[in-house]
Formats: C-alpha cells, sequence, structure tokens
C-alpha cells in the first residue's frame, strides 16, 4: 500500500523568548510550542493530505495567534483540497480568518506567512504567501518550488526579513494573490516544508547535503541542528515529507 510520512519538528531557536511558527499535518497540528525531538507520522495515499507552516510575522503582535488561526484552518479544510482553486479558496479563508481576529485591538495587525503541500494520489499541490518554503530534495539537490513574497535582495545580501505579502498584517484588509502550483509525485519523492528560521541562516547547498545524507527523523533532527549551530536566531518549524509504497 502506497504512504506519505511527515516528519516534523517545531523549536523557537535561541534567541527568541516564543515560538510563533505553527505546523499542520492533515488532522494534526502544532502551535506556538517545541517538540524535544521530531515526530513521525504516516498517512495513506489518497485522500488529500495538508502539510504546512506557518510563520507568524516577527515586530507585530500575537504571530502565534495568526500563525494558529491558519494552519486550523487549513486542518479543517484539508481533506476538500483537492484543486488549485481548492487551495487558493483556503488561503484566502485563512487571510479572512486572521483579519476577522485582528478587529481586537490587541490582535490588530497581527499576520503570518504560509507554505505547504497537497498530496494527492499523483500529484502535489504546492502553495505558499510569504517567504516561507517547499524544497524539493531531488537526487540532484534541492529545488524552492515555492514563490519567495520577498522584495529584491541589496547586492551582497543572501536574506531580508521582508515580506511582500502575507496573511493579514496590515491595519486595513489586503487581499492576497497564493501562489499554487502543481507537480508530479513519484514513490521516493521527498520534499521538505519549512519556515525561514531553517533557510535564513543554513544556505540551501548545507541543507542539501544533510538531506542527501540522511532521511526521516535523523534528516529533521539533522536540518535542525544545523540552524541551532548557525545561532538558531530565529523559531525553527520544518516538515519533511516522503512519499513510500
Amino acid at each position: 500500500m502506497e504512504y506519505v510520512t511527515v516528519t516534523a519538528l517545531s523549536h523557537p531557536g535561541l534567541l527568541r523568548e516564543h515560538n510563533e511558527d505553527s505546523l499542520v499535518a492533515g488532522p494534526w497540528t502544532l502551535c506556538a510550542t517545541m517538540t524535544e525531538n521530531p515526530q513521525t507520522l504516516v498517512f495513506p495515499l489518497g485522500t488529500p493530505l495538508v502539510v504546512a507552516v506557518a510563520d507568524g510575522i516577527g515586530g507585530q503582535p500575537a504571530g502565534e495567534v495568526a500563525s494558529a488561526l491558519a494552519v486550523r484552518q487549513l486542518a479543517a479544510l484539508g481533506a476538500s483540497l483537492d484543486t488549485e482553486e481548492a487551495v487558493r479558496d483556503a488561503l484566502n479563508l485563512c487571510n479572512d480568518a486572521v483579519y476577522a481576529a485582528g478587529r481586537d485591538p490587541e490582535l490588530s495587525t497581527m499576520g503570518t506567512t504560509v507554505a505547504g503541500a497537497v498530496v494527492l494520489s499523483e500529484s502535489l499541490l504546492v502553495f505558499n504567501v510569504g517567504d516561507s518554503r517547499v524544497l524539493d530534495a531531488t537526487a540532484d539537490g534541492l529545488r524552492q518550488v515555492s514563490v519567495d513574497d520577498s522584495p529584491p535582495l541589496s547586492p551582497g545580501r543572501r536574506t531580508t526579513s521582508l515580506v511582500t505579502q502575507a496573511l493579514g498584517g496590515t491595519p486595513d484588509f489586503s487581499a492576497i494573490t497564493p501562489h499554487v502550483r502543481e507537480a508530479p509525485l513519484s514513490a521516493g519523492d521527498r520534499y521538505l516544508v519549512c519556515t525561514d528560521g531553517l533557510t535564513d541562516p543554513v544556505p540551501e547547498d548545507a541543507l542539501n547535503d544533510l538531506l542527501q545524507l540522511h532521511s526521516g527523523g535523523r534528516a529533521a533532527f539533522e536540518l535542525w541542528k544545523s540552524a541551532i549551530e548557525a545561532g538558531g536566531p530565529d523559531n525553527i518549524t520544518l516538515a519533511l515529507i516522503t512519499i513510500g509504497e
């Protein structure tokens, strides 16, 4: 029987006081907390399976509330996300939910990025809003399949903390244009879904080296450790999707 494994981890890093990241894998959510060890879940291949991370916008209030709202909305809708249009509609509902909650003055301007994939029986629907990423871990190297919503980088800079769109994040409602694309799926495929707490401190070639050496829980642990050894400047949340048979 074909199956999907999802190995996930979420950690505040070394400098942040608390974790504003959240994660969803099927009906399972992990919100604003810390996993001491990678957690691996196994799902049958067939019913749409949503796997995503959300990164609350730093420097604005209640990022952990915004990220939790996004992943819980995706968890509730997950089994119905069988087309690109359904995914776009779901992300728009997430945006609506964040702005609706933001009518509370204490939550005003809260926002979050989101990135992930819906695993179908023969394909994958990759999506994102913001700068969290989805990476295809091929035998030839990592290939980014999400689209960063970030302004152009200054000369000599590899990263930026600025985003050009997010779920919520502004005083007045702002519509989003989600990035959604379909990719073919085969046994053995691996995809890394992660927040920028991993990709900002650790260059892509270093992530690729670790994924070439390790799989499953060991891979997730080594990826997390690489961000910690690079200073752990931000919350680190990742999910490694593997298609088995």
